[in-house]
């Protein structure tokens, strides 16, 4: 017993002083950056939304092909093990600032908005100590004030998410340097960011330049493409062809500038697989764990490249952990920037790894969306309500250990997390005061309102009040159930496959998720029984 107690405590004080090396790592760190022929790199960060590695082919997605996203993964660093946060606002926070969410306060969609640029440093007023000039194109939301506010030298940007078409009507207006625009009828918000970057780029081509290239892709509402086929039955499979084929012209410019041999690309999702597409977003033919919003495994696992040509002379997978509050410390690095002394940074540069040292690799990742966190190890993952899962089998598993669990493994890897978040302690930070969702509270309130609202409305209808809950109302709802589910199978041509469910949807942009919650068996068909139990739940 006394043997266990030594192991223990030793287990303890391995990962306290881990812990700390890990979160001092970077702070006030500078160094000389990394030249060819006398020159700083360039950065060029691409950021795409709501993509998980189930879309994309250089991590064995089954539908989804990305030949020119793969072509980065070949000739670069793919990372399998890269988490940020599960929603956007929050991850962004992270990525731009390298703090974790009990710090800066960013723990949902609208707490991320408080973000004030006298507390928080972002990425670009970093990389400029360094002589760089910075520019960020794209999406901005759900992040406070603007871009320039927060240090770019440059910017387009949209209002919101999933901006593609002026038939929305949040994409009718944007904003380009302070400069208010209207977008045209016959103009796609993918093709002007991409303008605006070719611009930035020829403008600055002898600077040393970090760019925060935002993508709108694939985030929903996923509407047709200027490539899509007026018949096309998969808009979404559209989509992430088209942003494949924006990173490819991105390239083309990057060689027709001469740039290319002095730029790093990170391309990496902002988060896992929103809901309505992440069931069929699949891997080596198996369901992956987890999706946007869910502080399960692929809810915070995204794809990460690194390409460097010239330095990364090695090619490979790595299984290496990143947590997204590295991405500060690794650029700051790479570009010789001194980081801010005035905050806490939680990150730990990997530039060794990206140049083929050994270095010192994180043991842990840190993730937290609302009033959840855990701690996550290579096997093991601890969360806020002290469940440790078994991980070796992620992305397509995480089983729940038993609490009384007497395995030595599993023991050891609960002390080593629980001393990890004892230390790091979010309880003791910002905490969450939302609906413990991460999403937007106003959105979450005016549901809750319209549901009521059509309940009383159907009650009514029938006489009754809301509250009044009687056989008879209840036949009456299954059979106005029933007819429902005939009318929509009707519509679908007699069977309501979840392409059918989708196109005939007078809601596209939610359909696909509620087909998800209907279709309990997950075999690609909503029958009556499912529909009608759905009722009853």
């Amino acid at each position: 017993m006394k043997m266990i107690k030594f192991i223990l405590s030793g287990v303890i004080a391995f990962s306290l002083l881990s812990v700390s090396a890990q979160s001092n790592s970077a702070k006030g760190k500078s160094s000389e950056s990394i030249k060819k022929g006398g020159k700083k790199p360039n950065i060029i960060y691409i950021l795409a939304d709501d993509l998980g590695t189930g879309n994309v082919s250089a991590y064995d997605a089954d539908i989804f092909k990305t030949p020119c996203i793969d072509k980065l993964a070949r000739t670069g660093i793919q990372y399998n093990h890269a988490y940020t946060a599960p929603l956007c606002g929050p991850s962004r926070a992270l990525i731009l600032t390298g703090r974790y969410a009990f710090r800066t306060g960013a723990t949902n969609q609208d707490a991320t908005g408080t973000m004030k640029p006298e507390v928080e440093v972002m990425m670009p007023k970093v990389l400029k100590t360094a002589g760089y000039i910075t520019s960020m194109v794209g999406k901005w939301g759900q992040l406070p004030l603007g871009p320039a506010e927060f240090g770019f030298d440059d910017y387009l940007r949209f209002k919101g998410s999933g901006v593609y078409w002026s038939t929305s009507e949040k994409a009718q207006n944007y904003t380009e340097n302070g400069e208010n625009k209207t977008l045209m009828p016959n103009e796609y918000m993918p093709d002007l960011m991409h303008d605006h970057l070719v611009k930035f780029l020829a403008t600055n081509k002898d600077k040393p330049f970090y760019v925060y290239y935002s993508l709108s892709h694939v985030h929903g509402e996923i509407v047709r493409t200027p490539d899509s086929k007026p018949n096309s039955k998969d808009l979404y499979s559209d989509n992430i062809d088209y942003m494949d084929k924006e990173v490819a012209k991105l390239l083309k410019v990057l060689d027709s500038l001469k740039l290319r041999d002095n730029t790093v690309i990170m391309f990496m999702g902002d988060n896992g697989t929103a809901g309505g597409e992440a069931l069929r977003s699949t891997r080596q033919g198996k369901h992956l764990i987890g999706q946007k919003g869910s502080m399960k495994e692929c809810g915070s696992l995204v794809p990460m490249i690194v390409n460097w040509p010239g330095v990364i002379t090695k090619p490979r997978i790595t299984d290496q952990l990143i947590d997204a509050s590295d991405l500060m410390p690794t650029l700051a690095e790479i570009a010789g920037a001194k980081l801010p002394d005035s905050v806490v940074l939680d990150g730990t540069s990997f530039l060794p790894q990206i140049l083929g040292k050994k270095g010192k690799e994180r043991d842990w990742i840190f993730m937290e969306l609302a009033s959840d966190w855990y701690a996550r190890e290579a096997k093991w993952k601890l969360n806020r309500a002290g469940e440790l899962y078994d991980m070796k089998n992620s992305p397509f598993e995480e089983n729940l250990v038993a609490a009384d669990t007497k395995d030595a493994e599993a023991v050891a890897a609960r002390v080593r997390l629980q001393a990890v978040l004892d230390k790091l302690n979010p309880a003791g930070g910002i905490l969450d005061s939302g609906d413990g969702t991460g999403r937007h509270a106003n959105k979450s309130a005016n549901k809750s309102k319209k549901a009521k609202r059509a309940k009383a409305k159907e009650a009514a209808a029938e006489g009754q009040s809301a509250a009044v809950d009687t056989d008879n109302s209840n036949a009456g709802e299954s059979n106005d159930r029933l007819a429902k589910y005939n009318k929509i199978k009707t519509k679908c041509g007699g069977i309501v496959t979840r392409d059918n469910f989708i196109h005939t949807s007078p809601n596209p942009e939610s359909a696909g998720e509620r087909f998800d919650k209907l279709d309990t068996n997950h075999d690609g068909i909503v029958t009556e029984e499912e529909f009608m139990k759905a009722a009853k739940k």
